[in-house]
């Protein structure tokens, strides 16, 4: 096996060597055939989104297939832009001079895409890093089988094996391909891999992106709006049946209105997903026996106030509702991944900032209120990857918002343009003329220092 990934790393490191990255005008080509390909294989993509996670038409389209067009879309719009030489403004010291920055590709590229959005996740990293000029050796997760094939079958339909190569395997492959030195590594998963992940990178010194997760805080104060609020949490937690990386994880709900809410959420998931989802076309299934066990471990001995059914041989987890007295819960311990919604209570919002230390650094942060202003200060108040008032989970879709964690959730953003620029070394460079020379710069100074001290002042 090694051998066989070197000989498939060789490749794409003479391929990328020919400069045929370079050529801005091949990297639109292959990006538009690319696009095409996709969409002569929606329905078999979305077949397998279904195999493999229980997606429905809608949602795989909108969460999974939409989002990679749109991601094309912007790339062909602006790679031209993008891609060109952008002069700056000289410094005194260098007059006479012509500045200029220029975006190239750092070279070889590995990445490593999850399960849990299987084809968006592969496909929306590697669309910036062809639009910038880098080979990408894509290793799709083995748990979504299906889609990993579906992804083989398009990309080598599009991209010579030495530009975008697929490696299937499971972790031992991922964890070798790791071991070999590349230009750039981008990561997707949990946050113990990526902390694997990291450490192999840092013996060459290797940049890398790691999108990770976390406990994701959703906070609803007493001002909330129940129903508009319920809907829009059930929504964006139990989308993908729980399995997304900026779903809420846990609420902290202000007493006041605690049951009243809990009681709207109730009637929301009943509307969405009727009284039985695992007869609802709309509701996924767990990505596998080993995923359904752990959850199922989680619930054992908790306080469930809705839901808790499971068919193990079916993957189905019934969205689940958990009331949480304190912090001690098994729960409460390390990023769900999953349709159980643990709820918090709180009487006073001092509470709500410990709670909000204790998990620091998640990958999403939430709060629904009807002052704005508050809710501004509240997000603005700690780190995390991104957010929203009032919503959760579509900030992701604006890609123009960068994308990313911060500490434990991750290093590194991309979407759109961000994507761009994360897999571009803008390398700065001067030109200079040879007819005329300064002496400001060179010794001896004992005669210039004061006009240099005055020059250096004024910059």
């Amino acid at each position: 096996m090694d051998n066989t990934l070197k000989t498939i790393i060789d490749n794409q490191k003479d391929y990328f060597d020919s400069k045929k990255t370079i050529d801005v005008s091949f990297r639109i080509a292959l990006l538009k055939s690319l696009k095409i390909e996709i969409e002569q294989n929606e329905n078999e993509i979305q077949k397998a989104l279904n195999l493999d996670l229980g997606k429905s038409v809608g949602e795989s389209y909108l969460t999974e297939i939409a989002f990679v067009y749109t991601e094309i879309k912007i790339a062909l719009k602006n790679i031209k832009r993008w891609t060109k030489r952008r002069s700056v403004r000289s410094s005194l010291l260098n007059f006479p001079s012509s500045d200029y920055i220029i975006a190239e590709p750092y070279g070889n590229t590995l990445h490593i895409s999850p399960w849990n959005y299987p084809f968006q996740l592969s496909i929306a990293p590697l669309i910036g890093a062809v639009a910038a000029g880098n080979t990408v050796l894509l290793k799709p997760s083995e748990y979504s089988l299906n889609t990993s094939a579906i992804l083989e079958k398009i990309l080598s339909k599009v991209f010579d094996d030495g530009f975008v190569k697929v490696v299937q395997g499971g972790a031992d492959v991922a964890s070798k391909l790791c071991d070999f030195k590349w230009d750039y590594i981008f990561f997707t998963g949990s946050v113990n891999v990526g902390k694997i992940v990291a450490k192999k990178a840092a013996k060459y010194l290797t940049p890398v992106t790691l999108e990770l997760g976390g406990k994701n805080p959703c906070v609803i104060d007493e001002t909330a709006s129940l129903k508009v609020t319920a809907k829009r949490i059930v929504w964006g937690k139990f989308t993908n049946c729980g399995q997304t990386c900026i779903a809420p994880d846990f609420l902290i709900v202000d007493n006041k209105i605690k049951s009243n809410l809990i009681e709207e959420i109730k009637n929301q998931l009943v509307n969405t997903y009727g009284e039985n989802p695992i007869e609802s076309n709309e509701y996924g299934r767990i990505i596998n026996v080993k995923h359904m066990n752990y959850l199922s471990s989680l619930i054992e001995g908790e306080k469930i106030i809705f839901g808790g059914n499971v068919d193990i041989e079916k993957k189905y987890f019934q969205p689940t509702l958990i009331e949480i007295d304190n912090l001690n819960s098994k729960l409460m311990e390390d990023e769900i991944f999953g349709p159980i919604l643990p709820i918090i209570g709180y009487d006073d919002f001092k509470d709500v900032d410990k709670i909000i230390k204790k998990y620091s650094h998640p990958l999403a942060l939430y709060i629904f209120t009807k002052n704005i202003n508050f809710g501004r200060k509240f997000l603005e108040s700690y780190p995390f990857g991104g957010g929203a008032i009032n919503d959760t989970v579509v900030h992701v879709a604006n890609d123009r918002l960068p994308f990313g964690g911060i500490g434990q959730s991750g290093m590194g953003k991309y979407h759109g343009e961000s994507t761009f620029k994360t897999f571009s070394h803008y390398k700065p460079y001067l030109s200079k003329p040879l007819w005329i020379d300064p002496p400001l710069r060179y010794p001896p100074f004992k005669n210039k220092i004061n006009f240099l001290k005055s020059l250096l002042k004024r910059i």
